[in-house]
């Protein structure tokens, strides 16, 4: 039987829950690991969007099956584990609502000065890849069956990209402004509000070691610290006090300690959080 092949990249937010879990649960060379470059937009090529129609990472082929969620991918980890995990709880859906989205987080910027902060790195490295790649590959037969998706792609990312290539309208600069400010606050209310409410006094939520929701929890705080001006596990709580004003929760900050000490979360971090080949985010206001 062939092993499981688990597409990732190290800037994917999400790819790095079940890189986690391969990591705790899983010995070196049992998950065959394939890079998906998402700055060149390799996830838009149409023998990818065949695997996974969403083009999106992270993606497992296993058993002769593709898992094309962060959620089927990491519970194929968990339910194939060699030793028991717990399973997850509802907190899984719950990070994983758009309204929490670690992606657009990234992605957006509350005024002219986070967006030239922004700016430059992103229009090189990532919105400008992604929209070359979209027309390269949207004009390729093997494409023709995906038309309607391309179109869609392209007309979103190019929205985008004309913020940051001062191409826009005034009003839809305003408008992308409110929008992110909304995705900022509600992130930040999610936080320091409602995350301790989910986290035990000690541990993990899956006890003494992580469980499911760890797993997907993890990643989604580590990106979310990284677009705070995060560039180290160390210099989380200072980018959160710097942006939210005010100290982490203690029963998040304790968390956070017990994640980072795993020799699981120093091995995918290790080149860093932002994990994404630009550099903002230590500019960030």
């Amino acid at each position: 039987m062939s092993k499981p092949v688990l597409y990732t990249f190290s800037g994917s937010a999400w790819a790095a829950a079940p890189e986690l879990a391969v990591a705790e649960l899983y010995p070196d060379g049992a998950i065959d690991m394939k890079v998906v470059n998402l700055v060149r937009g390799e996830n838009f090529n149409p023998s990818f969007i065949k695997l996974n129609p969403n083009a999106t990472l992270p993606t497992l082929e296993a058993d002769g099956k593709a898992y094309t969620t962060t959620k089927d991918v990491v519970a194929y980890l968990v339910e194939n584990a060699s030793r028991p995990v717990k399973r997850g709880t509802s907190l899984i859906d719950i990070i994983h609502e758009d309204r929490l989205d670690p992606n657009l987080a990234l992605l957006l910027s509350r005024n002219d000065e986070e967006l030239k902060a922004k700016g430059a790195e992103l229009l090189s490295a990532y919105l400008s890849g992604r929209q070359d790649a979209l027309n390269k590959f949207s004009a390729s037969i093997e494409a023709t069956p995906f038309k309607a998706f391309y179109e869609a792609k392209i007309a979103a990312n190019d929205s985008v990209l004309s913020i940051y290539k001062s191409e826009a309208p005034d009003a839809a600069k305003e408008e992308f402004f409110k929008r992110s400010q909304a995705h900022f606050d509600t992130i930040a209310a999610f936080v320091n509000q409602d995350l301790p409410n989910y986290l035990p006094v000690s541990g993990f939520i899956g006890g003494e070691e992580p469980g499911e929701d760890d797993f997907h929890l993890g990643a989604w705080i580590a990106r979310i610290v990284a677009t705070l001006g995060a560039q180290t596990s160390e210099e989380a709580a200072q980018a959160v006090e710097r942006s939210y004003g005010k100290s982490l929760p203690e029963k998040v900050a304790m968390y956070w300690r017990v994640w980072v000490s795993r020799p699981s979360w120093k091995k995918v971090y290790a080149k860093g959080l932002g994990n994404f080949p630009f550099a903002f985010y230590g500019r960030l206001p």
